[in-house]
């Protein structure tokens, strides 16, 4: 399609004064005749040697996978087939809710060559997404016309959970520097489950992990270095209900429970331990726990598509089901935005889970809470709110309290949920009572 560029409607403009003048002098008509043969025969040049313009040919180049929330460069290579040198604009078709920067972008490419053009998204919704063709506008030669068309294929994406935290933490814990995570790592000082290998004594270590035989033999101090009891099973038991589509930013508790998760899942996988994940609240997937990386991938696969439910979560029912698919004993963290309505059906629902399993209840609690709390009061409405806001939570103290007998329970804002799981399945790990 030939759009008219601002040059040519000046000259249209131009005209339709001239046109105006000449109807008070007859002596401008043969000037106006004149220059209006030349700015049409002009225009239609132009506009036809843009028309006949070889399109040029797009190539867009990103990963197969995003990560939600985290921006990523997309580069588009424009090659110039056309034997002229091209002015062109290009402004791509991301998809509905992502963000994006330095779109659109002015290229000029000379014939023959090619360029590359990079600006970045941020995925801000789990699932599969498109990139619809490419948008340029060319410019004609004589700067009359420009000509838009979409160019370049359509481009299918997934966004997964945040996993870049996941690549960030194995680099850390490669460096041994999980501390910096915020992940407290104790010293076991020799009192591991399980025997790991023989090494050099080093300052901290207990006499009892002394091997005085082999100690002997190398004629220097050696150490036994246990680690922590492998082939466990953990099972990640997520709510994809109304609740979770409570927002903390751009990402809503759903969002922020899966890369806990993840990353939880990521940690155990380490330690050797093998992971599952079953959902519930409108939304019913089972993974039965597994090992290795493919069962890290094998999470990501099954839980980047999950979107939060209008339905709320039924605990009881889960729990039955849940304990007919794990029969062997397995610690079950249970991510879920808990009510203090809910103190029946999740008392019964934990009971039924501690007679078999370890059961971890992790609950999102919204920050708007504490910000209402911590608020200067100083009109009837910030009171009005300071006071709803303790109710709600001393209510929700009261009802994690009657929870504590049954559970490990976790009551903690989106951003600390990460840290707080990973934390606690470390102290269950070291202290031998998972």
């Amino acid at each position: 399609m030939l759009i008219p560029a601002r040059p040519l409607l000046f000259a249209a403009a131009a005209l339709l004064l001239l046109a105006i003048a000449a109807s008070f002098a007859t002596a401008l008509d043969r000037v106006l005749a004149a220059s209006v043969a030349v700015v049409v025969l002009t225009a239609l040049a132009d506009g036809l040697s843009l028309w006949r313009t070889p399109s040029p040919l797009l190539r867009r180049k990103l990963p197969h996978a995003l990560a939600l929330g985290a921006e990523t460069a997309v580069t588009v290579d424009v090659e110039n087939g056309s034997g002229r040198l091209l002015a062109m604009q290009l402004f791509d078709h991301v998809p509905d809710g992502f963000g994006f920067s330095e779109l659109p972008q002015s290229l000029d490419l000379p014939a023959g060559q090619v360029a590359s053009l990079t600006y970045k998204v941020r995925a801000q919704s789990r699932g599969e997404h498109r990139f619809e063709r490419c948008e340029l506008r060319l410019r004609s030669a004589w700067g009359l016309w420009r000509r838009r068309l979409f160019v370049g294929l359509d481009s299918q994406v997934r966004v997964y959970p945040n996993f870049a935290a996941l690549t960030r933490f194995a680099l850390m814990a490669t460096d041994h520097r999980l501390s910096q995570l915020g992940v407290l790592l104790r010293r076991r000082r020799g009192e591991g489950l399980d025997f790991h290998q023989l090494r050099e004594y080093r300052e901290g270590d207990s006499p009892r992990q002394i091997d005085w035989k082999a100690s002997s033999r190398m004629r220097k101090v050696i150490s036994r270095e246990y680690r922590e009891e492998r082939d466990q099973q953990i099972i990640l038991l997520v709510d994809c209900g109304r609740r979770m589509a409570a927002k903390d930013g751009p990402l809503s508790h759903l969002d922020h429970a899966l890369n806990a998760a993840l990353l939880l899942a990521f940690v155990a996988l380490r330690q050797g331990d093998a992971v599952g994940l079953m959902t519930m609240g409108g939304v019913e997937r089972w993974m039965a726990p597994r090992k290795s990386r493919a069962a890290l991938d094998g999470l990501l696969e099954g839980c980047f598509d999950l979107h939060e439910t209008y339905a709320s979560p039924d605990y009881r029912a889960c729990a039955t089901n849940l304990l007919k698919r794990q029969t062997r004993r397995a610690l079950v963290v249970l991510l879920s935005n808990v009510r203090d309505e809910d103190d029946d059906d999740l008392r019964d629902a934990l009971a039924l889970l501690r007679r078999r399993h370890r059961v971890v209840l992790a609950s999102l609690r919204e920050p708007i809470l504490e910000d209402a709390l911590h608020a200067t009061v100083d009109t009837l409405e910030p009171a009005l709110a300071h006071a709803a806001s303790a109710e709600y939570l001393a209510r929700r103290k009261r009802s994690f309290a009657r929870f504590q007998h049954l559970a490990i329970c976790l009551d903690v804002e989106p951003a600390e949920l990460p840290m707080a799981l990973v934390n606690r399945y470390m102290e269950l790990k070291r202290d031998g009572t998972m």
